[in-house]
This record gives C-alpha cells, structure tokens and sequence, in this order.
C-alpha cells in the first residue's frame, strides 16, 4: 500500500500548503473580487464534499467568479502556477467528483444562475451551468415544453453538474440522458481559452465531441453555458403500480414489458426495505407487503396512454404481479412519483448515512443481483435499500451504515465494491448515471483493461496535459490498478486507502 498510498495521495507532502495557499491567493485576487475568493477555513468548509459525505477535504479556496472574464482569469491563473481546479455546481453529486483537491482551487459555478433564453420555435433554452436542472422546465412551461431529463435531485442540482455526470432520472428510458438532451456547451480549456462543443444544428463541422465531453466530470474543460434541448409536455400521463410477491417475478415482469416492445416513459423498482422506508416518509400508498414494486409510466396522447396502459397491465398480470393500481388523475400519478423521488432523503431518515451505488446490469439479471445483495447484507452485516432505474438495468443500493464507526465505514466500502464488480460479472458496468469520481476508482481496475485506461488517459491528456482539471479521479493510474489486483482476492481490499475521510 505504500507505493500506491505516495504516488496518489491527493495531498502530497513535499509541498508546503500555506506557502501555496499564499500565492494562490495573490494570483486570484488580481482576477476576482474579494467577496468572490473564499479561503478561511470557515468558508471553505461547506465545499469539502459532494453527496459522498464519507470523504472529505477543504481546498486551498473557493473561487466564486460572475462572469465568464473571470472564469477565464482563474482558470489561466491556475494553469501558470500548476494548481489543480474542481470545478463544482450544487454539489449533489454522489461520487464524490466534486471532492476538493487539498492543494488546487474549487471553482464554483453557482453564480452563473441565469435562463439566458427560452425558443418554443426551436424548442431550446440557453441556460447558464449554474442553474438548476427543474428551473429549465419551470421557464418552458408556459410554452407547453419542459426538459425531459429529471434526476431526483432536480430540484437542486445544476445543468452544468448534469452534464458533467451525464445525468438521466426516472422518464430517461423514454427520452434519454443529459447527452440526448444537451446540443451544444460552451465554456473553458484548463489555459482560460474558450471553446464550443456542438451546434445550434443537429450537425457540426468537424470532429463532434460533445459526447465526449457530456459525461467527463469536469476533467476536460469547464463549462458556463448549455444549450438544452425541450419537448412538449405530453397530453397525459399515467402511472401503475404493480406488486409482487417476490424479486424474480417483478425482474420477468421489466424485461416481459421491453420485450413487448413497449418503451415506457418511466419504470421503476423498489424492494420491501425501501418501499417501507419511502412510505413511512411521503405516504405515497404503496404495498407494504410487497417484496417489490414497479412504476410504470404511459404518456403521450390518451389514446396512445389508454393503449399502452392496457398493454402494460396484461405483462404486469401475467408475469405474476399481486396488485395492481392505476393513476386515476395528476395528482395520483405524483403521488405514486413522490415515493420514488424522496427514495434519498427517506433513507436518510433510517439510518445515519448512506451510500448509495450506481452499477447497471442486463434487465435480465435484476432478480439475480438483487439475491447476491441480499447475500451480501449477511456478508457485510450491514443493511440495504434498493431501487432501480429498472427499465435500462441502473441499480442504486442504498448502503445503511454510520460513518462514525470506522468499521462500519469499511463493511459498507467493501460492500460497494462487491456490488459493483458483481456487476460486472453479470455483463453490466460499474456506472450508470453518478459517475466514477474518487468513489469507483478501483471498480475501474476491474471493468477496464490496461489498454482501454490508457486510452482515456490519453484523452484526457488531449484536452489537459498537465493533469491539472480534477486529478485523482475517474481514471485510475496503471500503479493503483497493478496495486488493487494483488492485494485483493476477487474482492475485499479497501476502496479508498489514500483518501480523506470524516
């Protein structure tokens, strides 16, 4: 662990933090006002992790620029003195790709709040990074249109961090990620130099690499403006709730539904732990006595809904389902909604943290790695709560442990780790939609060969050649994979032996 421990440690000890801290300092403040540079201790604090609570560091400061001059100004102060930049926006992200580097700069976007432009015309909206993913849709919606992609933390969580993750949400089977949704960003290189990804088009000239970008957690460039794409609210929209006695049956009844040729605009699954955990919190009306749920959402014209409905219902019964309920009106369809929106904050109300996975597997395999979670709660003697973007195989298990306990701390970190590489045995990804960040590190050893991380490391290095945008996440150096294969067997070693916890 030595070797690894000394060549990755985010805060390298040869480097004297407060000298850097001072010049730092002295280079921004030429760029930015003081009430934007923030670098005492107490105001650093709220920066020092995303969603990923467990680990945690304070930056040298926080740059809040207002414009992008001064974005620009930071990011070229930066690179001439060799300082690390992570950009951030809400921070609800959930890999922790937003955790501080102890000797670079945090660069804030939340400034940059402002609807630019709404066109029904064209069905686009130019937006700044920093504002909130739902307030796109509440500025469309007197037009009929909304943005379709809705992670559960939209009501919080910004375009520019959307596009980092490539975020999906629950309606995403139907009508895509962030990268299906987003046509053009603009923003900065690492050098201050501005650059545009996409066009106004459905075609660019040249080589597109917005794909390429939407998706890099901020390893490649930073990003200030987006142009979304808006889809027309739909006529109607229905949603059912299915029961089942048991995990297998509703796992048959997700991929009976696809492969009856039906695209759902959502579908949704809960398990029993955290279908009890979400009611006891919203009172949405689901079956307790389930051991899953499904959501299963029609929209579109209410011919088209009446139809598809139908449809859905006969799958549901003949794969097995116990009960079934359909939404009788808007404020049903919500209701039913509510419970899978606040699946996060109901597991925060039951346990003391939790960590929350983002693997994904063939919808064929839900019932199998369900039964090897389930497993692993006696494994690991820890508690977990699922629930799936069922509809594209996107598993978030809840892990329930205490941080505070550092060998509770360690049993969920192996936990993870377990379900991810699982995962990957059963032909599915250690990602789904919350991206690697410092969280997934090692699972990349595991789904990636040497060839394929060299490759990556070789894009990023395209885009950022001295490493300075976001270090030590994402793509994991060839030592700490060489590392990680020899000291676990199959799985058990710590995740994160080099990172800073709470």
């Amino acid at each position: 662990m030595n070797d690894l421990t000394a060549q990755e440690r985010l805060t390298p000890p040869a480097i004297d933090r407060a000298a850097r801290q001072s010049q730092v300092l002295h280079a921004l403040g030429s760029v930015l006002p003081a009430h934007a540079l923030l670098w005492q201790r107490e105001d650093t604090v709220p920066y020092e992790c995303d969603g990923l609570t467990a680990y945690r560091e304070t930056p040298l400061a926080v740059a809040l620029p207002e414009t992008e001059a001064q974005v620009a100004g930071v990011l070229k102060a930066c690179h001439a003195l060799g300082v690390p930049v992570v950009a951030r926006g809400a921070g609800t992200g959930l890999s922790g790709g937003a955790m501080p580097n102890a000797l670079g700069v945090t660069l804030s976007l939340a400034k940059f709040n402002k609807i630019l432009s709404v066109d029904p015309a064209s069905r686009t909206a130019v937006v700044q990074s920093g504002v909130r993913n739902l307030a796109i849709s509440e500025a469309a919606a007197p037009h009929g249109l909304y943005y379709a992609p809705d992670p559960s933390s939209q009501i919080a969580c910004t375009i520019g961090g959307n596009v980092a993750e490539n975020s999906g949400g629950v309606h995403c089977l139907k009508y895509g990620l962030t990268v299906h949704n987003v046509l053009k960003v603009r923003g900065f290189t690492i050098e201050g130099e501005p650059i545009t990804l996409g066009a106004d088009a459905l075609d660019v000239a040249g080589l597109d690499l917005l794909a390429v970008f939407i998706g890099s957690e901020g390893m490649l460039g930073v990003v200030t403006e987006v142009t979304v794409k808006l889809v027309p609210k739909p006529l109607l929209a229905r949603c059912i709730m299915a029961s089942f006695a048991d995990v297998q049956s509703a796992g048959e009844a997700v991929a009976s539904v696809i492969g009856a040729g039906i695209i759902p605009a959502g579908l949704e699954m809960m398990d029993r732990p955290m279908t009890a955990a979400v009611e006891d919190f919203v009172h949405a009306g689901y079956d307790l006595d389930a051991a899953a749920i499904l959501l299963c959402e029609s929209d579109g014209t209410p011919e088209e809904v009446e139809e598809e409905i139908a449809r859905m219902v006969e799958v549901m019964r003949a794969s097995g389902a116990t009960r079934i309920e359909v939404s009788e009106d808007e404020a049903q369809r919500l209701k039913f909604w509510s419970g899978r929106k606040n699946a996060f904050p109901a597991s925060g109300r039951i346990s003391p943290d939790y960590m929350c996975m983002d693997s994904t597997i063939p919808r064929k395999r839900l019932a199998d790695i369900l039964l090897a979670i389930a497993e692993m709660e006696r494994k690991y003697d820890l508690r977990c709560a699922n629930v799936f973007h069922a509809g594209d195989g996107n598993l978030h298990p809840l892990i329930l442990f205490d941080a505070n306990d550092p060998d509770q701390l360690h049993r969920a970190e192996l936990f993870g780790a377990d379900i991810l590489e699982t995962s990957v045995e059963m032909g599915g990804t250690v990602t789904g939609e919350h991206g690697v960040g410092v969280e997934k590190l090692n699972s990349m050893c595991v789904q990636f060969s040497p060839e394929e991380r060299t490759q990556m490391l070789a894009l990023k290095a395209a885009f950022d050649p001295q490493g300075l945008l976001n270090p030590g996440k994402v793509i994991p150096s060839h030592a700490r994979c060489a590392e990680y294969g020899k000291m676990h067997v199959r799985r058990g070693l710590l995740p994160f032996p080099d990172l800073p916890r709470f």
